[in-house]
Formats: C-alpha cells, sequence, structure tokens
C-alpha cells in the first residue's frame, strides 16, 4: 500500500490501540499516535516510519481540534479515524456511583469520541478529494452488560447511536462509519478477566481471551475497504467468552 493514506489512533499507547496502530504502520500508513502520556505512545512509535505521536486528551475540545490540525498540517488529509480511547469507568451498581465518576465516564467514552468524529468529519467533509472512514471501538458491553457497569455500558450503547448516525449523515460526503465490537482481547486492560471475572449470577469465573492481533487485522480490513463499501458493524470475541448468556 502507498504511504500516503493517512490515520489516526486514539488510546495508541498500550492494548488494542497499540496493536491497530502497529498493524496500520506496517501496512503503509502514516499514523498519528493520541494518549494522555507521551511515554506510552513513543513506546508504539519505536522509531517507525510514518509514526507521529500526538499527546492529546480526548476529552478536552481544545486537545482533540489541535490534533486534527496537526495531522492536517503535517499530512494533508486524514482518510481514517480509529475512534479507541475508553475507560473502563466506575464499578458498581448504581447507587454507588459517584456523579463524578460517572461524568468522568462519560466524557471520555461518548464525549471523546463524539469530539474526534467531529473533528474527523470536518476534515474528511473539506479535503480534496473528499470522504474517508470512521471506526468507532464499540465493546461487547454495547449489546450486553457486565454486573455494575452503568456507566461503560451506558456509554458503548451510545456509541452505536454514533455510529449509526455518522453512517447516515456522512453519505453525501464519502465519509463511512463502521463498529468494531471486542470481546476479551488479551490487553494490559483485560488481564484481570483471565484470572477471575463477576459474573451476573455473583460468581466470579475466569474467562477466556484471544491474541490481539486479530482485533487489529480486522480494524485493517475494514480500514482499507474502499468508500463504496463498509463494514457496519464487525464483533470479535473469545469464543467461548460468556458474553452471548450473560444474563
Amino acid at each position: 500500500m502507498s504511504n500516503s493514506r493517512t490515520a489516526i489512533v486514539t488510546g495508541a499507547g498500550s492494548g488494542i490501540g497499540r496493536a491497530v496502530a502497529h498493524a496500520l504502520l506496517d501496512a503503509g500508513y502514516r499514523v498519528a499516535l493520541a494518549g494522555r502520556r507521551e511515554e506510552p505512545l513513543l513506546a508504539t512509535a519505536a522509531d517507525r516510519a510514518g509514526a507521529l505521536a500526538v499527546v492529546t486528551d480526548v476529552a478536552d475540545a481544545e486537545s482533540v481540534a489541535a490534533l486534527f490540525t496537526t495531522v492536517r498540517d503535517r499530512w494533508g488529509r486524514l482518510d481514517v479515524l480509529f475512534n479507541n480511547a475508553g475507560t473502563f469507568g466506575p464499578a458498581g451498581t448504581i447507587d454507588e456511583v459517584s456523579v463524578e465518576d460517572w461524568r468522568a465516564c462519560v466524557e471520555v467514552n461518548l464525549t471523546g469520541s463524539f469530539l474526534c468524529a467531529r473533528e474527523a468529519f470536518t476534515l474528511m467533509r473539506h479535503q480534496e478529494p473528499g470522504g474517508g472512514r470512521i471506526i468507532n471501538n464499540g465493546s461487547i458491553s454495547a449489546h450486553a452488560p457486565r454486573p455494575g457497569s452503568a456507566g461503560y455500558t451506558s456509554t458503548k450503547h451510545a456509541i452505536t447511536g454514533l455510529t449509526k448516525t455518522l453512517s447516515l449523515d456522512g453519505r453525501p460526503f464519502d465519509i463511512a462509519c463502521g463498529q468494531i465490537d471486542i470481546g476479551n482481547a488479551a490487553t494490559e486492560m483485560t488481564a484481570g478477566i483471565s484470572q477471575g471475572a463477576r459474573q451476573a449470577d455473583g460468581s466470579v469465573r475466569p474467562e477466556p481471551t484471544f491474541d490481539v492481533r486479530h482485533v487489529a487485522e480486522a480494524v485493517l480490513f475494514m480500514a482499507g475497504l474502499p468508500l463504496d463499501a463498509n463494514v457496519q458493524f464487525l464483533t470479535i470475541a473469545a469464543t467461548t467468552m460468556p458474553w452471548l448468556a450473560r444474563g
């Protein structure tokens, strides 16, 4: 692939974001690596050609705008946004969740995705040639909750609504939007799940995980499609994880 294609990956300092960034870079994309901490971003970049680390707080509108301005000024266009940054947020039944923790989870998972999609949409709409692709990281929790996950589950359900709206509103501008829902990819963030996760019946049981590189390969496939084709929703999960029967 020509290195003329450009991408932004949020939450690129670790886990799924790092794996996807590496896959895009290996495929010849120029990739802006966005995240709150510089050191992990630089570790993701690891002297790879085409990687650009940009410290970004996705919950801050000015910080997000600066990220997209940097990409526009450096490369002149944006072809793919992987809207990936997120947090598990507060755990507990809803009466145990503070308003502050709820708002912090919403700010990162939902408002952060909105802010990045808004900037990407603006750039893709007005660049020449126009168009591009936004890929939102949903979750299995966009379909079914874990116990005590009101903040995370609510924001991930909302991401599905954002994905559908972006898909509809992007049609006149050749802007495609799809969503990948991931269940138990093996990353630092999900390390505890393989040791034991609380189930709907109150028990704690280990859950299976799968290699995160398969997520990266799936995102790379979605990103590489021509703009007249779109993977609207893709679910990738550990084969025997208990999400189909969580309740």
